[in-house]
């Protein structure tokens, strides 16, 4: 199986420019104080549906044959792919089939129902939404977009990375979080070609810490009953993109539960944007002494800013 590269990754730049958010990039001087590094936050919170999935979602369902799109696109996801998804389906104007836990975020269900996808409810265990999925793409004959294990959504989660290096130029480290690899996998693919000097780092919470025992293991350890408050991190890393994060990646790391809520509050306070636990396990790896950074020049991603206003960990 050919993995996505460079290439792929500027042929879905070329793609999805006109369509996505060129996100800012911004600095606190008093986070960079306290962290003792100078440090460049992606702010892919501040993208489409609020987070970074937007980028893969358009790329994959733009890239679709005509025959394919004709029919529709589908998958499962209990959060930000669903919303990506669904609004890339509506820019493309076909319909969108998404298969939703029961006990997904009240939040994360009202994106998907606005941007005009029609939701199937399953029960909360993989199984359940991969039967669900498997037999509204035999009745619609919808294609499956995977949230990460997928060729076009790495190609596209790696256009993040490219704009924030072609804005702030080498970087000593690039850091992200890892759920199922699609950013880290896409990250990684363009730090390697744009930052070959740099590393490139993922943090993962300690209590789903799947990718960073596979890592170190060097072989795919599935996540079992994974347990944070990173909602967004909960899934098992995919084959694609372990295939690469082995390759292309040079560490992963994790963090306690405590410093993803400290690193959230800290992007509150000191930045005055809104960031979900998911996006704030990178900085927290850097609060926690987890990545050395004293005097480099850090870029951080941060992936979503889609949070329950009502159940703030703070």
């Amino acid at each position: 199986m050919k993995l996505p590269d460079y290439t792929d990754v500027v042929k879905a730049h070329e793609l999805i420019r006109p369509l996505v958010h060129r996100t800012p990039v911004l600095t606190s001087s008093s986070i960079n104080l306290i962290t003792g590094a100078q440090l460049y936050f992606k702010c892919e919170n501040l993208q489409k549906v609020g987070a970074f999935k937007f980028r893969g979602a358009c790329n994959a369902v733009f890239s679709l044959s005509d025959e394919q799109v004709a029919r529709g696109v589908c998958t499962h996801s209990s959060g930000n792919h669903a919303a990506a998804l669904a609004l890339a389906a509506r820019l493309c104007g076909v319909p969108a089939y998404i298969v939703m836990p029961s006990n997904a975020p009240s939040i994360k269900k009202k994106a998907v129902e606005g941007y005009g996808a029609q939701i199937t409810f399953c029960e909360p265990t993989l199984a359940s939404r991969e039967s669900t999925l498997a037999e509204i793409a035999a009745k619609t004959g919808a294609t499956e977009i995977h949230p990460y294990n997928n060729f076009e959504v790495i190609a596209g989660q790696g256009t993040a990375a490219k704009e924030l290096l072609e804005e702030v130029g080498p970087l000593d480290i690039l850091l992200c979080p890892i759920g199922g690899g699609g950013l880290l996998s896409g990250t990684s693919i363009t730090g390697r070609e744009l930052n070959s000097k740099g590393l490139v780092i993922a943090a993962e919470p300690e209590g789903a810490d799947d990718a960073y025992r596979s890592f170190h293991a060097k072989k795919l350890i599935p996540s079992v009953n994974p347990k944070t408050i990173a909602d967004g991190l909960l899934t098992s890393v995919g084959e694609i993109n372990f295939r690469i994060i082995q390759r292309k990646t040079d560490e992963i790391v994790t963090v306690s539960e405590r410093g993803i809520v400290q690193a959230m509050r800290m992007i509150w306070e000191r930045m005055k944007i809104i960031v979900e636990p998911s996006s704030a396990v990178a900085l927290a790896a850097i609060l926690e002494n987890k990545v050395e950074v004293k005097d480099k020049k850090i870029g951080v991603i941060l992936s979503g800013g889609n949070v329950d206003l009502d159940n703030l960990p703070f």
